[in-house]
C-alpha cells in the first residue's frame, strides 16, 4: 500500500508553491525533489566546501518542507529570485555564525561573503537553474516517447551524444542500437521532430517559473539563461499565439 501523499491535480510550479505554502505536505515534497540538484550545485558552487553545501541543502528543504514560504508572492515574477534569495540568506547565516564562533559578542565583524563578486553567485545560480530546467525537458521527452512510441528522446540523445556523425552514420549507429533498419532521411526527419518536441517541453518548463509572463519577460528569461537556441520555434509559436 503506498502511504505517499498524491499531488491529485497539483501540476504547474506556482500552482505547487503556493499549495506548499498552504500546509500541502505532497507539494513541500514535490518541490524538495524539483529544486534539490539545482540548490545543491548553487551552494557547492557559492562555498567550496560539500559538507557545509551539503548541509546547508538540507537546512533548505527543511525549510520547505516546514512549510517556510511565507515570503513567496507570485507577483514577484521568478520562482528563481526567490529561491536564490533563500540561499542567499542561508549562505550569510552560516559565514555570520561562524565568525561569531571564532569572535563571540555582538560586536563581531560582518562576515566577508563567500566570494566577493555577487555576479559570479548569480552566474552559478543562473546556470544550475539553465541545466536543471534542460534535465526536466529531457525527461519530459522520455516520458513521451513511452507514451507515444515515438523514438523522439532516443534520436535527439544520440545526435546530442555523437554531434560528429552525419546522417547517414546515425542511420548505421541507430539501425543497430534500435533494432530496425532506419536511413538518412529518416534520421534527419526524427531529429527535427524530436527538436521540436523538445523546444515544446522545455519552454513549458520555462514558462511554468515565471508568473504570466509576457513575451518579452520569456525572451529576457530565454536570452539570460541561454536556452533561446533550444526553443525560438516554440517561443514564436507561443508568442503568436498570445497575441492573435
Amino acid at each position: 500500500m503506498n502511504d505517499q501523499p498524491s499531488l491529485g491535480g497539483v501540476s504547474t510550479l506556482w500552482t505547487i508553491v503556493l499549495n506548499a505554502r498552504d500546509k500541502d505536505v505532497a507539494a513541500r515534497q514535490e518541490l524538495c525533489r524539483r529544486y534539490h540538484p539545482a540548490v545543491e550545485r548553487y551552494l557547492r558552487s557559492a562555498i567550496r566546501e560539500p559538507g557545509v553545501a551539503g548541509d546547508l541543502a538540507q537546512e533548505f528543504a527543511i525549510k520547505v518542507l516546514r512549510g517556510d514560504l511565507s515570503g513567496v508572492v507570485r507577483e514577484r515574477g521568478r520562482f528563481r529570485d526567490f529561491v536564490k534569495g533563500v540561499l542567499r540568506h542561508l549562505i550569510t547565516d552560516h559565514y555570520r555564525k561562524r565568525v561569531r564562533e571564532v569572535q563571540p559578542g555582538e560586536n563581531a565583524p560582518e562576515p566577508a561573503s563567500p566570494h566577493d563578486d555577487l555576479a559570479a553567485m548569480d552566474q552559478a545560480w543562473a546556470r544550475g537553474w539553465r541545466q536543471e530546467l534542460l534535465n526536466r525537458a529531457w525527461n519530459a521527452l522520455a516520458d513521451f516517447q513511452a507514451k507515444s512510441g515515438q523514438l523522439v528522446f532516443d534520436v535527439l540523445r544520440f545526435r546530442a551524444d555523437n554531434p560528429e556523425l552525419k546522417s547517414h552514420e546515425m542511420a548505421e549507429r541507430l539501425t543497430q542500437k534500435l533494432g530496425k533498419p532506419v536511413t538518412g532521411d529518416w534520421v534527419r526527419q526524427n531529429i527535427h521532430r524530436a527538436r521540436e518536441r523538445f523546444g515544446d517541453l522545455l519552454l513549458a518548463e520555462i514558462v511554468d517559473t515565471l508568473n504570466d509572463p509576457t513575451a518579452s519577460d520569456l525572451e529576457d528569461e530565454l536570452i539570460e539563461l541561454e536556452l533561446l537556441q533550444y526553443c525560438q520555434p516554440a517561443f514564436l509559436k507561443w508568442r503568436s499565439e498570445r497575441t492573435a
